[in-house]
């Protein structure tokens, strides 16, 4: 039985500490007498060590952690392309909103052209259009010598330096990225064991029982409430998920299907590729939250009657490049744009927190979406990253994976740690058996877990708790999923609130 997991590939431990003291200052920190940068640059296996250690020193790892050489090193082994941030302090990234943005805009982008000697069209290469936000193209040292010295800029970070891409000077993702990427396309038998058959013939997962789901059924079904899943996309062929989204007890929504990433190795290039899911993994995301009730002998999902928005926004979970970063940046702008959409789930991230990402998930957050990302998913080194990016910022909602039983042990694959705010029940006790959900491909279904299907779960209970009650705000909701958790009114140190009753949540 081949299992898939939302998997963020962690690579081995090994501290970098040839530091020098002007690597630990600050950006824009004044060295009168002394060259801002080293002439020689760092490795990659130099510049990976650097975040690996800061990551355990700190418990995430932001560019700005890491000093100048580590900056520029990653920049020029990251096709020489930089994403800067601007704004007149950490909370103007709403471009809409922002009172000197496009005035800080102007002015950076002539220091830029000024240093670099080079037309708009070749340097300056993309500019969004809902943050205060630009990429361009830097290959000389003085521009961002100049940059940082610069005081409205939010930050400056490599735009596609690929940590999981261990070959030097190779520009794709290697094969122990490609195959711990949480995507798979096969299916399985499901056993008898693993599900309960309900009306008309569909089937629940045994770990909805769990939390009570199928309890909650009877207060709310998710109608009225629309998912926003920003993946891999939507598979077209699977047709419970298209066409025959509405049948039997589904009834009365929508499915749409956005595709927002760029197949290509080059960040400047263009052209998105589709909607359509190439991994499975998106299709698996979405099947989990809202998959119909129907007579068809398949899993159903958490919110059945909820409808749905998803976003092809990467080509796997591990957002390890430019056009990843990019597409789910732009997935979560599309979706905080939506005034239908209640809810995002996401169950892909990173090790390194990326500004752009950080950015659109603000932006959501600000239009009131509740967020829900993956606490994180590895083959080895579970605890090694703690609750990965985006999971780990205030804004989202971090969910993780936990074993059946009365004493909470995480998952054999799923990360835990202080960031965690909720945790659903992903494998039983001895078997390591994960959830039935509907798989890629039609009359298919497949046995998938880890922090991924979690998410996916708790997104789907928070849309038949605000189904249930229309008029609440987010916080509302969030707070009376909370309440219906085991650990209330007291967080654990490792597993947040814990386990959701969703039937308590509805009632």
């Amino acid at each position: 039985m081949k299992k898939n997991y939302v998997v963020v590939a962690l690579l081995s431990v090994v501290l970098f500490s040839a530091c020098s003291k002007d690597e630990d200052r600050n950006p824009g920190e004044n060295q009168s007498g002394q060259e801002l940068f080293r002439k020689d640059t760092l490795s990659k296996a130099a510049i990976n060590s650097r975040i690996d250690q800061i990551s355990n020193e700190k418990g995430s790892f932001h560019w700005k952690d890491g000093g100048y050489q580590m900056l520029w090193s990653a920049i020029i082994r990251g096709n020489n392309t930089v994403t800067i941030g601007y704004g007149v302090n950490a909370d103007d990234f709403d471009s809409h909103k922002s009172g000197k943005g496009s005035e800080i805009k102007a002015r950076l982008k002539n220091i830029i052209l000024e240093s670099e000697k080079g037309s708009e069209k070749d340097v300056i290469f993309k500019e969004d259009n809902d943050l205060n936000l630009m990429d361009v193209v830097i290959k000389k040292r003085e521009t961002l010598e100049a940059l940082l010295k610069e005081q409205h800029i939010r930050y400056i970070e490599p735009a596609d330096y690929r940590y999981f891409d261990t070959v030097e000077a190779r520009p794709v993702y290697g094969p122990e990225v490609s195959s711990s990427s949480g995507c798979g396309f096969s299916s399985a038998t499901i056993a008898t064991a693993d599900y309960t058959t309900v009306t008309p013939n569909a089937r629940v997962p045994w770990n909805f029982y769990k939390h009570n789901i199928p309890g909650a059924w009877n207060y709310s079904t998710g109608s009225g409430i629309t998912i926003g899943v920003v993946d891999t996309g939507l598979s077209p062929q699977q047709s419970l998920m298209g066409t025959s989204f509405n049948s039997g007890a589904s009834s009365g929504r929508t499915v749409q299907r956005f595709g927002v990433y760029v197949d290509s190795i080059w960040p400047w290039s263009s052209g998105f590729d589709g909607p359509d899911d190439q991994c499975g993994h998106g299709t698996s995301m979405a099947s989990v939250a809202t998959a119909p009730r129907n007579n068809s002998g398949l899993p159903v999902g958490v919110a059945y009657n909820a409808s749905l928005i998803t976003y092809r926004a990467a080509s796997n979970v591990v957002l390890d490049g430019y056009h990843e970063q990019e597409g789910v940046k732009l997935a979560f702008t599309a979706l905080g744009n939506n005034n239908n959409v209640k809810i995002i789930s996401m169950s892909m991230g990173h090790i390194i927190s990326v500004g752009k990402i950080e950015d659109g998930v603000k932006y959501a957050y600000s239009k009131g979406k509740l967020i829900f990302c993956a606490g994180g998913t590895s083959t080895s080194f579970t605890n090694f990253a703690g609750v990965i990016f985006p999971a780990s910022m205030s804004e989202a909602v971090a969910v993780t994976g936990v074993k059946e039983g009365t004493t909470f042990q995480e998952c054999d694959v799923c990360h835990k740690g202080g960031k965690i705010d909720f945790t659903i029940v992903m494998e039983r006790a001895g078997t390591n058996n994960n959830v039935p959900v509907l798989s890629y491909y039609n009359n298919a279904a497949n046995y998938v877990g880890g922090s991924s299907v979690a998410t996916a779960t708790t997104a789907g209970i928070a849309a038949l708790v605000w189904a249930k009650n229309p008029g609440w705000t987010r916080d509302q909701v969030l707070t009376k999923m909370k309440q219906s958790s085991t650990f209330y009114p007291t967080k654990n140190a490792d597993f947040g609130h814990g386990n959701i009753n969703a039937q308590l949540a509805v009632q």
